[in-house]
């Protein structure tokens, strides 16, 4: 077992790399073959009834070492590292050039440069007050008038010759702005660790650690919609060798898989402080599973 380097080849300077800002961690019922299709066979799958926990990782940071970005980590499944269990990301997106560079070649993630169009729309809403039944008899207004904010994140990819839609991430935020500061949640330190690498970029195998120090609490689950119907491909993808084209894009709508599969738990961080260590290598230029970007 060997250390990450200790300076990073992008312009990310020496680890730990700091990152700040806000996210969701969505957690999803993810079926086990799925998950399969992106973790090494040499690492094994916490599963249960045919189903793992992945999903998604939704990260706007205004500090880091690349400046200001958005990152989408798609979460295939959990894989075991005993005492403990570790991530494995099945796709990584981010709309800075710099920051795709550094977790392909760094970190060994499948990270793509992609673009994130976000929309905010007020949505009203009206309640009764506590004692609306009596007053409105006597002719007194006694509705509420409040309003929540519906965020829609648009996620395209721009790296095809013309561009096409991943997927479309609606978020429905209960709380106003003015208010969000007495519902942010209780602060927590917590640490995510992850599995990385076998990619064409960094062929080891890596582990590394995020420790994460934010204000937490559970929110209602966002909504994906993908923009077109996907391609089933599982049941045929043990049966028939694909081209390298067919396999890019069989791994795509896997990927798309995990985020439209059902989610059980959404968690929003607040006030985010996240310390990415250096990887470990654990293992040297294994070329068996071969992951593209």
């Amino acid at each position: 077992m060997g250390s990450g380097e200790t300076k990073s080849s992008t312009g990310y300077g020496r680890p730990p790399w700091i990152f700040k800002g806000r996210a969701l961690y969505q957690l999803h019922l993810v079926k086990a073959e799925t998950a399969r299709a992106f973790i090494p066979k040499e690492l094994r799958l916490v599963e249960a009834f045919g189903y793992t926990v992945g999903g998604f990782f939704l990260a706007n940071y205004d500090d880091s070492p690349a400046g200001v970005f958005d990152e989408l980590v798609v979460i295939a499944g959990i894989v075991w590292n005993p005492p403990t269990s570790c991530a494995w990301a099945a796709r990584v997106l981010v709309n800075s050039e710099e920051a795709c560079r550094h977790g392909r070649k760094d970190v060994g993630l499948p990270s793509q440069v992609a673009r994130f169009s976000k929309r905010i729309t007020p949505i009203p809403r009206q309640t009764k007050g506590k004692f609306g039944g009596f007053l409105n008899m006597i002719g007194v207004d006694t509705t509420i008038r409040e309003s929540k904010d519906c965020v829609d994140v648009q996620v395209t990819d721009i790296m095809e010759p013309a561009s096409s839609d991943i997927c479309n991430i609606k978020l429905i935020t209960d709380v106003p702005e003015e208010k969000l500061n007495k519902w942010m949640g209780p602060s927590i330190t917590m640490s995510l660790p992850s599995f990385s690498g076998q990619t064409e970029y960094n062929l080891n195998l890596l582990k590394y650690s995020c420790r994460i120090d934010c204000r937490i609490r559970a929110v209602r689950p966002a909504k994906v919609s993908a923009p077109s119907p996907l391609r089933d491909r599982e049941n045929d993808s043990e049966t028939r060798d694909f081209t390298a084209e067919e396999l890019v894009d069989n791994r795509r709508n896997l990927a798309m898989s995990v985020l439209l599969s059902k989610p059980i738990l959404a968690l929003e961080f607040n006030c985010l402080e996240m310390q990415v260590e250096a990887p470990i290598i654990l293992s040297n230029n294994s070329t068996t599973s071969l992951r593209p970007a």
